[in-house]
């Protein structure tokens, strides 16, 4: 992986948190429930992607099932 490829991840990574809020709602699942389905949807988002493509494809397929993993995860367990 390239210097290049890394720091434009890592820069993605930096823009995307900039969109988390602070707010604080309260659920039925609590912080944990809450926590854990983002990360779960993170990890099998993250698995599904590396099935798809090679190479940098394959990383940056990773990368993107990651996100939208986390992003499911968290809309189904955070309301």
């Amino acid at each position: 992986m390239s210097n290049c490829t890394l720091i434009l991840i890592l820069a993605g990574g930096l823009a995307l948190s900039g969109c988390q809020s602070a707010t604080y709602s309260r659920t039925s699942t609590g912080d944990f429930g809450c926590l854990a389905g983002t990360v779960s949807g993170a990890i099998l988002g993250g698995f599904a992607g590396s099935a798809i493509g090679a190479g940098t494809g394959q990383l940056w397929a990773v990368g993107g099932g990651a996100t939208l993993g986390g992003a499911a995860g968290s809309a189904l367990t955070c309301r």
